[in-house]
């Protein structure tokens, strides 16, 4: 489409079931959460995976989002010729977009097998922690998560077990 002319290689899209979606401009506290959640998970990581801010997941033919961060298998050069097509923990960050961000984006998540998902909640200041995804006739896609747990800024979350030690929420908020 950019090829077309029908988009422009600035515009800021994604593809979510089959519709390509305008993302919303990043404000000031929501790119200060998204670098503070990618530094901390690359601290807990120690090489072991991949932390991708803000790139493509090919979840599907019709859905390829580009969540805040996610955490993949193996290292950057093994996306070369291809964007990962799941991921071991993916993360939102969610002021203006809390709503879509919760039930389009955790039933795609889901339904793509993703075995984690945080929304990291600027409003309410809390993480919600999503856990062992599950078909759901009334969710979005057919699937949610079983496990759902908020975090007050408190308190922290222990990542899936690819990655080392506990993550504080104050260390995810602006």
């Amino acid at each position: 489409m950019v090829e077309a002319g029908v988009f422009t290689p600035e515009d800021r899209l994604e593809l979510v079931a089959g519709e390509v979606l305008a993302m919303t401009p990043q404000g000031s506290p929501h790119a200060t959460s998204v670098s503070l959640v990618a530094e901390a998970l690359r601290l807990g990581c120690a090489g072991k995976v991949h932390v991708r801010v803000q790139l493509p997941l090919a979840l599907g033919s019709d859905s390829e989002p580009e969540p805040d961060v996610a955490v993949v298998a193996g290292s950057i050069r093994d996306y070369a010729e291809a964007h990962p097509q799941s991921a071991l923990l993916v993360v939102e960050v969610a002021d203006a977009t809390l709503v879509y961000d919760r039930d389009t984006k955790g039933s795609l998540y889901a339904r793509a097998m993703v075995p984690e998902y945080w929304l990291v909640n600027l409003v309410e200041r809390v993480v919600e922690v999503y856990r062992d995804p599950v078909a759901a006739a009334k969710a979005r896609f057919g699937w949610s998560y079983r496990t759902v747990q908020r975090v007050s800024p408190d308190g922290s979350m222990t990542p899936p077990a690819s990655l080392t030690g506990s993550i504080a929420v104050a260390d995810l908020l602006p």
